[in-house]
């Protein structure tokens, strides 16, 4: 296993004509592991911002020449690194006036060294993930493959990649485990399109939605009705989410398909031959599922001859951003309106958030802004507010049957794993009208695929 990249270290450019206050600052900074250059003249600092590229500017207030506020106005709001300004002769109307013309924040000397470590770390990293959303666009567009299914750069993601190509050609039964919401159908289907199998059938069956009367007919079906889903898939995958709730029965018939590689159809005399890969997931401890006499131990063994444990959103903050901006480009295309911009206060709320509904959540929350923005405004945290007032519904009956349409048919591609005649089938209306709708609407029928 590579070892996760180490991240850059912080960097601080420090303005302050004082030259012992400079040389203390820079060695608590050091100290701390930052990266500090230090200035005593504010004069040429904007034409030097280019080479030093800091995180943060920390900057004494009064100076010869230019001062912090001066500084501060010269500053590009959408570029620049947030300014910290400090000062020996802090009041509460230069305070005020700062960080109303856009400084970060306001630290009077001396100061407390652990409160202006903890303010300039904060800065530094809202300032990164903003610089890196503004590249967001440009490398999302270079995104294909694996990247663009699993979008990422935190060191779990990219180790949950290099899983996946490297299982994707083996027919080892492989068990994916992580909370709900963090994409172990997306990442059962990686498999699948990324192996030898991936010109066959994918069949995902979940275990927790399906009626215990209804599981065997499902899995196994019916002799001369229904064909189930082991017979559907085969030479193709089984994908079983939630497999912990599945019925002890059907545990003990599901370990001789996986054993002897033979199904008997309900009604059946004889069994029939399927070569099917076996994919598992659980949002749940499958030791204890076992030990709670829910899972037969002997049907574990056999589903989890590898695991993948899927990482949750708060364990990769550091792809919030870059997430984000994913989906909201996605669903900025599907609504036809602009990106909506995202502010130091939107990355402040993102990085606030807990994230309990992990990507899937993520995912409805970029929708919400954008249709937010849809209506001229909007913010993170408004989206993240699910009891505000509903800002999407639209202004137009036009308006309101194209979102239906446009929900309708995303359920109906995701409940026929995108085979086109079935969902034009079951909408009733020809394959024809059923593209012309998906072009007119703006689907795109792998997204919709990948949003389950």
């Amino acid at each position: 296993m590579t070892s996760p990249p180490i991240q850059q270290a912080f960097s601080v450019l420090i303005v302050d004509d004082d030259k012992s206050m400079r040389a203390s600052l820079v060695d608590l900074l050091e100290a701390a592991g930052w990266r500090a250059d230090a200035l005593p003249r504010a004069t040429g600092v904007i034409d030097l911002l280019a080479d030093i590229q800091p995180d943060v500017i920390l900057s004494d207030v009064r100076m010869p020449g230019m001062s912090g506020l001066d500084l501060l106005s010269e500053l590009d709001p959408q570029s620049a690194p947030p300014l910290v300004l400090i000062s020996a002769h802090g009041d509460i109307p230069t305070a005020v006036q700062a960080i109303q013309n856009g400084a970060y924040s306001f630290v009077e000397k001396p100061y407390d060294p652990r409160r202006l470590l903890r303010i300039l770390d904060h800065a530094a990293r809202q300032h990164r993930m903003a610089q890196d959303a503004e590249r967001l666009k440009d490398r999302l567009a270079r995104l294909s493959g694996l990247d663009r299914v699993l979008v990422g750069q935190t060191p779990a993601i990219q180790q949950l990649r290099k899983d996946v190509v490297d299982l994707a050609d083996t027919d080892v039964s492989i068990l994916l485990q992580g909370e709900t919401g963090t994409g172990k159908e997306l990442v059962a289907r990686a498999l699948h399109d990324l192996g030898a199998r991936a010109s066959a059938p994918f069949m995902a069956l979940n275990c927790a939605a399906l009626p215990e009367d209804r599981f065997e007919i499902e899995m196994f079906g019916i002799k001369g009705k229904s064909a189930g889903a082991l017979v559907s898939a085969d030479g193709g995958t089984v994908f079983l989410d939630e497999v912990c709730t599945c019925p002890l029965p059907v545990q003990a018939k599901l370990l001789r398909v996986i054993e002897d590689g033979q199904v008997t159809p309900l009604g059946a005399d004889k069994p029939v031959r399927v070569d099917v890969r076996i994919l598992s997931a659980t949002n749940e401890d499958p030791g204890a599922a076992v030990a709670e006499g829910r899972l037969r131990q002997d049907l574990l063994y056999r589903i989890n001859t590898m695991v993948i444990d899927l990482p949750s959103l708060r364990a990769r903050r550091d792809d919030l951003s870059m997430l984000f901006t994913y989906f909201t480009a996605e669903y900025a295309r599907v609504y036809e309106v602009s990106l909506p911009d995202m502010s130091h206060e939107d990355v402040t709320a993102l990085l606030a958030h807990d994230w309990p509904g992990n990507v899937r959540e993520l995912r409805t929350v970029a929708e919400r802004r954008v249709l937010q923005a849809r209506r001229g405004g909007g913010s993170v945290s408004q989206a993240l507010r699910t009891d505000a007032p509903a800002e999407d519904v639209p202004d137009t009956l036009r308006e309101a049957v194209a979102v239906f349409e446009r929900e309708l048919i995303a359920k109906a591609i995701r409940a026929h794993e995108g085979r086109m005649d079935a969902v034009a089938e079951a909408l009733g209306i020809g394959r024809r009208t059923l593209n012309e709708k998906i072009v007119k609407l703006g689907l795109d029928k792998d997204a919709v695929l990948a949003a389950e």
